[in-house]
Parts: C-alpha cells; structure tokens; sequence
C-alpha cells in the first residue's frame, strides 16, 4: 500500500473529517480488482450447523443453511456461526451468511475512518473497506472476538479483548477492583492487576491494627470471578494478579495456588470430585487467575550473586525484611513446578522498552501476558495468518505482508474512534494512548513449510525478520496517521522515551543473523524502520504501542489455522470435521509442503505421509533423511520440542514486539525445580517480558475416563463406611505363569507374572541387570511389593496408572510390536502387563492398545460393541463435499477418524497411550488444546482466555 498525506486531486470527493481536514491516506489496492467486489470472486455454498456435546451427544448450538464460501472449514463455518453471528437464535433477523458478518463490522470501521478524517478521498475509503473485506473473507487476518460480538450491534461497540486495572491501597479502590472486574468478565473479556500498593499484613493500619494483605483481598476476587464464570458469559473469567518480588507477602503470595493445589490433591483422594469443572473444585481458592511475580533486575542480579535482598513497606519504602535471595528464587520455582503458578515478569526488561515513562510505569499485564501498558487501559488485537503469505515458489511475500499490516493497523485506530470501554478510567487512558496490539498466527506452520525447525537458528531468524517487519510497518503506518489525524495525546510528555524506544527496536533489528530464507524479509524490515523513524521524527507516532503476540485461540481456527500464535504444531496428525457429519484424522497438510521443500520427489512425500498417518511420527519413515526429523517436531509427540527451544524462540522476536508473548513453556513431568530455575533465569538473560512454565501432571484438574459420573452416583449411593482390614490371597503352591523377554533402549530383560486359576495376575518377576547388582537387588524388592500389594487387592489398573509414562533411561524402542517405544523399563512393563491381564475397557481409559486395536481403530472398529459400520454418507469432504473413502484416496495418510476422539488433542492421547494436560471444553465436552496460555476447544471455539 502507498499513502500521501496530504491533497488527493484527482481521486474523487475529498473526505472531510470532523477537524475539516483535506489531509488524509491515499490507499492502494493489495487484493482486490477495480470493479469487482471480493464476494463475486468466490464461490458460496449453504451449510448445516448442527454443534453437539461431545461426551452425551446433545444439541448444544444449531443453524442451517448458513452461507459460506467454499474453501472454508467445516471448524471455521462452526465457530463463526455460533460466535460471532448476532440475532436471537431461531429468528429471521439473525444473521445467517458471511456476507453479513464482515458487512456488519466493515460498514462500522468504513464510516468512522470517513467521519473521521483517515482517507483522502471517498474513493480511498471505499478501497479500503474492500481490501478490508476481501482479507478478512479469505482469512488473511482476523479482529480479536470482542470486534465480531459487538462491532455494528445495539450494544456498546467494545472492540478490545485485554485490560489492565489499578488498585490502591484503600477500601473503596479495592471494592471498586470487584466491580471493575466484574464488568469485564461479564464481557467475556479478561483483566490484569498489581496488587503490590495494598500494605502487607506485617504493616500497620492507621488505626492501629494490622492490615489484610493483598493475599486475603484474592480470595474475594476469586470468589466473583468464578460465580461470574458461572453464570454463562461468553467465555471463562480470565484474570492476573501481579505482586512485586519485593512486598513483604511475597512468599504468601507464591504459596497460594500450590497450598490449594496440595489440599486438592488431599480432596481427590478423599473421593471428592476435583477436576476441572468439576463439582467440589469451587471448595478451593485461587483457581480462576493466573499469577504472576514482577521480579526487578537487582533481584535477579542477587540471586545470581546468592546475597540477600530486601522486601519493603509499602507506604514509606523502607526495607523491613531482608531473605536470602536464592532461597526466595526458589521459592518460586517450587511453586510453579508444582502447579505452574506463579509465572515471571521481569520489571526492568518490560520498563526499559516502555515508551510512556512520563505518564507512569508498567505494572502489570492482562491474563495472557501479552498486553503490558499503563494501568487502566486497554488493547484490541487482531492477528495475520502468516501461511497467507507464503507463495507457491516457497518464499515469504513480505512486501504484500507489510501492506497488509499498514492497512490493518489503520482499521485498529479507527476503532478506537467509536469504540466503547467499561470504565470511564479505561475508556479516559485508551483515548488518549491509543493501544494496539497486531500480532499473527501460524508460525508454526510456516517454519514447518518452508522447510526449517521451530527449535533453530534459521527458523528463529525468519520469525525475527517477520515480526522485526511487523512493527516496523505498524509504526510506520502510526507515524503517518500522526500526520494525518495527529499523534496520541500522551504523546508529547513522552516523545523522547517514544523515539528511544523505536531507536531500539531498530538497533535491535540490525543484529540479527540472517539466513538465505530470512533475507529478503530482513532487508525490507531494515527499509522500512529506517523510514519509520524518519516519518515518526516529523510527526511523532499516533499509537503508544503497535504490536502483541496474542493466544489467537477462536480467531485461529476461523482463519483455519494448523497453529495458534507463537506456538509450533501441536502434532503432525491432526482431526478433521468433515460436512454433513462424521470426522477424518489426516496428516498436517504443511507436512508434504515442507518435504517438497526439503527436496523429496512426489513418490517419496506420499510414502513419508502415509507412514505419519499410521504412526503419528516421522522416527523411521521411509526414506526420510535424519537431519530432516526436527523440521517434524511437534508441541507433543514422539519427538517434542525442548523447553529451552520455545524459550529461545522466544527470544528470538521479543525485541520486535511492542508488548509482549502470550505462551507457556511446556515441560515433561520430570523436570526439576532446577530446571524451572534455569528456564527462569535465561528468560531475564535473554531479554523476555515475561515467561511461565508448565510441567506434565502437575495439576489434579484434569479430565477423567467416562467412568467419572458412574464414580459419582456411586459415591453418593454408598452404604456407611465399615472398618475393614485388607485379606491377603495368596497364590496356590501351582499356579499358570507367563514369561516375557524385552528390550527397552538396548537394555534386556524379563517378566515372568504368575496368575491365580481364576486367571486374576498375582504375582510379578522381573530379571534386570547383572545377578548380584545394585539394580538386579532393587527390581526383586520392587517385583516383591507389587506382588504382595496384588494379594492384597489393589487392582493392577492402579499400578498400571501409576507407573506408565514414568520417564527415565534406560528408555526408547522396544521389541515388543504392541509397545513399540517406552519412556522407561517401568513404563513398558506395566504396559505389557496391562495388554496381557486387563479387559478392554479398561485398557481403553488407560489408552493402552495392542498393534492390533490400534490398527482396527484407524479403520474405523469400535471395539466395545465390535466392527460398527461407517456413515458413508457421512464423510464427506469439507471443501468439495466428496465422500470421504475418495478424500482417504486422494490424500495419503488420511483416514476415518477413530470413534473414541472428538479433537486433535484426543486424537493425540491416542496415538501417545497417555493423557494430554488439558481441560475439557465447559460448553461441548471436547479435550481442549493448548493455545499460547491458554486453552482452545477446536469443536466449539470456546477459549480458556481473553483474545
């Protein structure tokens, strides 16, 4: 896109602004044909809604005869349809095509830009909404959810999804913090806030007394959060709560969500229904925020020191209480590796690159982290598809990128114009800063495509060079709108900072490494900050901050994305929803994109990815070179991705960013807390904003096997408890055994298991290591225990659930066909054991499966009831609405989905024969995904967040 500012002769009518300017952008078309309208050039088909509980099969959403164009999933038309459209359900006045949508929210940001004063011409307004129309019909771009809910309705025009609050240390403010949270939440929006001004409990009153501390004021917070969750809103209520490492609670404060976690735990085993949504999980406290500690730099520095630092009083500043810095350092990493909580956000790192010291510091972020700024404010998004971008010769279009995201970032100002907000202190702090937050989605997807692994110094520097691009074009266009409708109104008590801080976004850009891949795009990133800073000296800048990089949970799979944000692939096999009904697993269709790339010929790209769709993975595919394998690796899986690797990448684009990156790092259940130190401690190193980890299994709320209603009405039916003590049956002097030989990462073995006439295991042997060794010695004891406790009654599922997926060496390939890879001798053994002396059912809530029930699921066998028979008519295709057998023929490695799953996530259970930590959907039942901090429902669009 090229703008003037400045006279538009001979473009038409000038565009008169309330101020009266002539002044104004001169838009040139990215997409669309003169003459022409965007909806002419596709192609519409009408569609069936019909959305439906996963777990019991009841209708929770419907519409038919919705209209969309073609090309767009069966998922996208879903969630868009019971989103985004307005109108009482049932009623002709409820919207029922795309057309309207887009229209609706176009219209709005058409007119405003025209009142006020942002086009030269009514002919450059007019472009403008069709370049608008057509990206967001062919999922270019997406606004955050608040635009599509409100925009061009009765009610109030919130556009934005993310909000910071303040409170004080007063009872009114702190009262007031309830009801400010509580409008938001009802939004379906979400809020962040630094508790740190409220005097600690070790301060005195001016009464006397002593004072609460912010920690008691949460319980009241949590407490509203959750009934407001609970009242239906648009989506969960989605919180932070920031303490400064520095306040005298701080060590209460870390301790809370992983004492409430313990007492969980306590709660669960008592046989109280503690999962996620569950019935007694209201019972416990500080479940609805995510927390965070906001460390300083002179912290850190004397925790790399081991000296101690000082906690101070809120009110008068002085240190009342010295720790040893190392030891509260630790402090905190226990808690986060124990339920995750809290998270880090470094002080000096987010203040260094904050453009409007003059007007207060940053203190705090919204749920997601991703959105840092002044104390009540706010920020609307949107969010690029980047696999948009990428054209049929493999290279990243980033001179079309960047027009895209002038003419986006024009469209997000404009909002603010007509936007409404839910406090007059938001509404006052966002008018007069200006706050957006651009970001993209499907980054993932796009290293994956072009051939380069998500953890490495190619795929890092091409995410560098795209969001360096980014910024520079979001700032750029922000300077030239400052010539055009003027600069925020913060803007000249801060120009300074404002100038140093694109100073460095600029410097940093010079530093960064290229590669042939990431050049081009660099080259042009390095132009346009150079002319960024040149427009942004002349007129200044219209927007405070520009860039975010944000979950994009509903908005992704609108814009049918294979990955959310930041993020990688989550697995190479993915689940399909197909029109008419029924589902198809199918391999990531970036998968053959990246092995054409990496040079494969035709015939051995269907060979790989018809080995991925029966595998899952690529370890071992047929003629697939090893140096390729990490371009595969995945979120989860077979080969996933290091912690520290999402941490550098991280990094990587970090420096581009006027915010900063909603995304936890996901690490397995056998981290050490030495392990979160250091993942904390290379955040602050390489200059993130803010970091938060997660470790596998370290949460009680997680879903159960379909089991856990009967469980229930079962606990409730109950007799009085009768004091018993456990009878051991002892095996017969004669009884049935079976031995096993094994081989688990190069290491060999046996099993022997001895069983009762009634064919019930009762006893195990397992021969290990050299007669006489330390580990030949312990593995007798432990073959003792399990054998002993198996006389007592404790069923083999228990063991089976307590020991699989345990993760130490020796591990890896197994010879055994049913348990081909294993994470330990223990995972593989009770493995085995499972296959051999449990009934299906119960392997099946296990996920443990033999080779063969794995291949009868792939074909479409539901094992409980024996071979079902297809919906033929069912699988149809989502794009050309051919059946589903000539989809699976057409398509290596796609395949009928198996009965069991309903989502990407279960589909992974399955093929990984353990659990994936993530909640069930509250509105649909469906295993949810993870998507940045939060958690994305692929068959509702429901998100566990605020964007």
């Amino acid at each position: 896109m090229t703008e003037t500012v400045g006279t538009a002769s001979g473009r038409g009518k000038k565009a008169q602004g309330k101020s009266g300017r002539a002044a104004g952008l001169t838009v040139e078309r990215i997409y669309t044909t003169p003459g022409v309208h965007p909806y002419d050039e596709v192609s519409w088909e009408r569609r069936d809604v019909v959305m439906t509980n996963w777990r019991d099969g009841t209708v929770n959403f419907e519409q038919r005869g919705v209209e969309f164009p073609d090309f767009w999933s069966v998922n996208a038309t879903n969630i868009v349809t019971s989103k985004y459209f307005r109108g009482a359900a049932g009623s002709p006045k409820r919207e029922s095509s795309l057309r309207q949508l887009i229209d609706r929210v176009v219209g709005v940001y058409h007119r405003s830009g025209l009142e006020h004063g942002y086009f030269a011409t009514e002919e450059d307004a007019e472009v403008f909404a069709q370049e608008l129309t057509w990206m967001l019909l062919h999922q270019v771009f997406s606004f955050n959810s608040p635009v599509w809910f409100n925009v061009g309705t009765l009610s109030p025009q919130q556009v934005s999804a993310c909000f910071i609050l303040a409170v004080d240390d007063t009872m009114e403010s702190i009262l007031n913090w309830y009801r400010e949270e509580g409008l938001i939440f009802k939004g379906g929006s979400g809020a962040g806030l630094n508790l740190s001004r409220i005097r600690s409990s070790k301060e005195l009153l001016s009464s006397g007394g002593t004072a609460s501390g912010p920690v008691s004021f949460m319980r009241g917070a949590d407490a509203s959060a959750g009934t407001i969750k609970s009242g239906g809103a648009t989506r969960r209520a989605a919180k932070m709560v920031v303490l400064d490492v520095d306040h005298p609670d701080i060590e209460e404060f870390v301790a809370t969500k992983a004492k409430e976690e313990a007492k969980i735990r306590v709660l669960r085993d008592a046989g109280f229904d503690m999962d996620l949504g569950g019935s007694d999980i209201a019972s416990v406290q500080y479940q609805n925020a995510n927390n965070s500690v906001r460390v300083t730099d002179e912290f850190m520095r004397a925790v790399e020191a081991d000296s101690e630092f000082g906690l101070r009083a809120r009110m008068t500043g002085e240190v009342i209480d010295r720790v040893p810095a190392k030891k509260l350092f630790r402090t905190i990493a226990q808690a986060a590796w124990e339920c995750a909580d809290p998270g880090i956000q470094y002080d000096g790192t987010i203040n260094d690159w904050h453009t409007c010291p003059e007007s207060g510091r940053i203190s705090a972020s919204n749920p997601c982290s991703e959105y840092m700024h002044l104390d009540n404010s706010s920020c609307n998004l949107a969010s690029l598809n980047l696999l948009k971008f990428l054209g049929d010769n493999g290279q990243f279009d980033a001179a079309r990128f960047r027009k895209a995201v002038e003419l986006i970032i024009t469209a997000m100002d404009i909002s603010i114009c007509f936007a409404d907000f839910p406090t007059e202190p938001i509404a006052d702090t966002t008018r007069k800063f200006r706050q957006l937050g651009i970001g993209y989605a499907n980054l993932g997807a796009l290293l994956m495509a072009t051939g380069h692994a998500y953890d490495s110094e190619g795929g890092q520097a091409l995410a560098a060079a795209i969001t360096s691009l980014m910024t520079g074009a979001a700032y750029k266009r922000s300077a030239e709108l400052a010539g055009v409708v003027g600069t925020y109104d913060g803007y000249a008590r801060n120009a300074e900072a404002h100038q140093r801080v694109i100073r460095k976004h600029a410097a940093a850009n010079d530093d960064v490494r290229t590669f042939p891949a990431s050049s081009p795009v660099h080259k042009l990133a390095t132009s346009t900050w150079k002319e960024c800073l040149a427009v942004g000296e002349r007129n200044g800048w219209r927007n405070a901050q520009a860039s975010v990089l944000a979950p994009t949970g509903t908005i992704g799979l609108m814009m049918d994305c294979d990955t959310t944000g930041i993020e990688p692939d989550l697995a190479l096999v993915k689940f399909k929803k197909l029109v008419g009904g029924g589902s198809m697993q199918i391999v990531n269709q970036t998968v053959p994109r990246a092995l054409v790339k990496l040079g494969y010929q035709h015939e051995q790209v269907e060979a790989i990815v018809e080995y991925i769709g029966e595998h899952g993975h690529v370890i071992d595919a047929p003629g697939l070179r090893h140096e390729h394998y990490e371009v595969f690796d995945c979120a989860m899986g077979e080969r996933s991705i290091a912690p520290m690797g999402h941490v550098r990448m991280m990094a990587a684009v970090q420096p581009f960013l006027s915010g900063a990156i909603s995304k936890t790092v996901n690490m397995p259940e056998v981290a050490t807390v030495e392990d979160v130190e250091k993942i904390y401690l290379e955040g602050w190193k390489l200059g993130l904003k803010a970091l938060a980890i997660y470790r596998d299994n370290c949460k009680v709320g997680q879903p159960l096997s379909a089991g856990k209603s009967a469980k229930a009405t079962e606990k409730a039916e109950a007799p009085a408890p009768v004091e018993a003590r456990p009878v051991r049956r002892r095996l017969p002097k004669k009884r049935p055994s079976e031995t096993v030989s094994f081989t688990v990462g190069g290491a060999e073995g046996y099993l022997t298991a001895g069983s009762y006439p009634d064919n019930g295991l009762g006893e195990i042997f397992v021969k290990l290591g050299k007669q006489g060794s330390t580990l030949a010695g312990v593995m007798d004891a432990f073959s003792m225990s399990i054998s002993v406790g198996l006389q007592y009654g404790i069923p083999l599922e228990f063991y089976v659930s307590k020991f699989s997926n345990l993760r130490f060496e020796p591990a890896g390939m197994t010879d055994d066909p049913d348990v081909r890879i294993a994470t330990s001798v223990l995972d593989y053994l009770f493995r085995r054991l499972a296959l051999d002396h449990l009934p299906y059912e119960k392997r099946a809530q296990l996920g443990i499966f033999s080779a063969d029930e794995r291949t009868k699921q792939v074909a479409g066998t539901d094992y409980s009831t024996g071979y079902g028979e297809v919906d033929v008519e069912g699988l149809r295709s989502s794009v050309d609405a051919a059946p589903a057998a000539e989809e699976a023929e057409r398509t290596p490695g796609a395949a009928p989905a198996p009965v069991e799953v309903g989502s990407s996530t279960e589909l992974l259970e399955l093929r990984l024969g353990k659990a994936a930590d993530a909640p069930l959907c509250m509105t649909c039942g469906t295993k949810m995904r993870p998507a940045g901090s939060c958690y994305l429902c692929e068959g509702c669009g429901s998100t566990s967040g605020c964007s």
